[in-house]
Formats: structure tokens, sequence, C-alpha cells
């Protein structure tokens, strides 16, 4: 185990041994990160898995039960108020008021803030030009589209300019197009010098990221660049062509080498738990038992199947197959 204690590294964050318990039932366990400046960190799990959890202590706003965290060179939650003029935060709900306008909420934000009021009104017209809000600087913000409101929640974020934006599943309620300008809208943020951690239980957008960690009940149960995951991978994957995909699945689940069967359109990833010399045959082989047509073939794991393979979604259960961590 290393010696180094968080702060010792230029990372924008650094835990060690973070835990949070509410009773007795515990929310984020022993979770260790090293979150390198100037990237896109992404933490990629399904709901209840800690995310939120991590994300509320890494900004001073829940006292962790156990461990230690530093963000930007701050001990938290001890220099939360000193981090907080460095970090912001967009939650996953809309939690602006409805009841005032775009620029009315932003000169709120910037009061919070206490941005100097003789640069106040230049940096609410930076931001609202840089996310496409000047035209709707009056409109009531209730009556705004979902994807308005993501860019005006995103603006109120980064009002006061921080080194380290936190997005809590920001993209969860906005429609496919609004999900890719958003993330275009975060790579133009990193190219100016933010660093940016970003939860999300959405595969294409953990491919976004530069590094991330797969949390499931609160553990990090893999890290590292998503190229890195997929190719660390212990098990297998075999792809399959079928029109009887009833028969396939069913003839493939039984099999206990097999890790999970998904369909993706007219196709089927066949998750193998361990590395096998003849993958594609053994499937194969499997199909023709059942008297099934179709064909397989070995096939480069992606992210999904990575997540599959280190948590415990598999079609079968048993233990998780492994990716270690990056060296």
């Amino acid at each position: 185990m290393s010696t180094e204690q968080p702060g010792d590294g230029d990372y924008a964050v650094e835990t060690h041994g973070l835990t949070r318990r509410f009773g007795a039932v515990t929310a984020v366990d022993h979770v260790d990160l090293r979150i390198p400046r100037r990237q896109i960190y992404g933490f990629l799990g399904p709901n209840g898995s800690g995310k939120s959890t991590t994300i509320r202590m890494l900004c001073g706003l829940l006292k962790p039960s156990e461990g230690d965290a530093v963000v930007l060179g701050h001990h938290v939650p001890k220099d939360a108020e000193s981090l907080r003029r460095k970090i912001g935060y967009m939650t996953q709900k809309f939690s602006l008021y409805d009841d005032l306008g775009v620029r009315e909420n932003l000169e709120f934000l910037a009061e919070i803030y206490t941005l100097p009021r003789a640069s106040r009104r230049t940096r609410i017209d930076e931001v609202m030009e840089q996310f496409r809000l000047t035209e709707l600087a009056k409109q009531r913000t209730g009556t705004m589209s979902g994807g308005q409101k993501q860019r005006l929640a995103l603006a109120g974020a980064m009002i006061h300019n921080p080194e380290l934006l936190f997005l809590d599943e920001p993209t969860s309620a906005v429609d496919p197009e609004s999900r890719r300008d958003f993330w275009e809208t975060l790579f133009e943020l990193l190219d100016q010098g933010t660093t940016i951690l970003v939860s999300t239980h959405y595969m294409d957008e953990a491919e976004r990221c530069h590094e991330l960690a797969i949390i499931e009940n609160g553990h990090v149960a893999a890290s590292g660049s998503p190229r890195s995951l997929m190719d660390r991978i212990d098990g297998m994957v075999v792809e399959v062509e079928t029109e009887d995909f009833r028969s396939v699945r069913l003839a493939l689940q039984s099999q206990s080498w097999v890790k999970s069967v998904t369909q993706l359109g007219s196709r089927m990833h066949v998750l193998l738990r361990d590395r096998e010399e003849e993958p594609a045959a053994m499937v194969q082989s499997i199909m023709e038992k059942q008297g099934v047509e179709g064909t397989a073939r070995t096939e480069h794991p992606n992210l999904e199947d990575v997540f599959v393979a280190v948590t415990h979604g598999g079609t079968n259960g048993g233990a998780p197959a492994n990716v270690g961590e990056a060296s």
C-alpha cells in the first residue's frame, strides 16, 4: 500500500479510505481516488451506487464517516468554506428558482459567490453569451426546456470561474441532442483549464472521459481510462448474429462459463468469465447443439462489457470477473 498522503501529488482530488455511513447503511466504502488536474474524470454506476454521496463529500457538503479527502489542496470538510470559492457544483435536480428570470438567477448566484460588484455585470454577460442564454435573459426559468435549464445550471456553476467543476448526472433529464451539445461545452471548459468530475450512468458519456471509476455499492470496482479498462478485462466477448435471439439466450445462460448475454439491436454480446483459446467456437458449438442458426466471432469488449464484468450485473450471478486498477 502507498505511504503517500492525500495532497502529495499534482491532483485536483485525492482520497484515501473515504467512507460514509447512514446508520447501518454504508453508502461509500473506503474509496481511494486520484483525479488529475485538467481532465474529465467520470463516475460510472447505477442509481444508488454512491456517486452522489461521494461528490457531496468532496464538495464539503457532507462529512465523511472515515477517511481523508483533499480537493485543490484543501482538506474537506474542514476547509469547505475556502474550497467553495474554487469549485462549481451542478446538482442532478435543477435547483435554481423557477419564478426568477435567467439573468435574475445569475445575479443571485453572483451575489452568493460574492463576485466584485465592479465586474459582476460583465461576468454575467460573459456566461450568458458562452452558454447561449442572452436571448433568454428575461424568460422565467420555470418555462424553459430541459436543455435550456441545463445550460443555465451550468452557467450558474461557472459564474465564479471555478478551477474544479462537479457535475452530478447532469444530462439525465435532457434529450440526446442536448446531451451532445452539453459535452461539447464541457470540452470547451476543459480547454480553458477547468478540471471536471462528472457522474453518469450512460456508457457513451463514460467513454468520453479521460479516466473513470466504475462504482458499485459504494466501492470502486475498477478505474482507469476507458480504453485501458477494455484492454484489461479478464473475460472475452463473442458477438453473435442470429434471428433466434431467445433460443441463443436460453442456451447460453445455462453455461457456467458465460457471464452475461446482452442483445444489441440485431446482434448479441456474449461475455465469457475467463479467457479461452477458442471462445467463438465454444459459443458456436452450443448454438449448433440447440439447432440454432447463426454465426459467432470474437469481438473487442466495449465499456458495457467491462461494466458487467466488474460488477454483479451478469445474467448468471457469481463473482465478477476482474479488471485491475490502472498502474
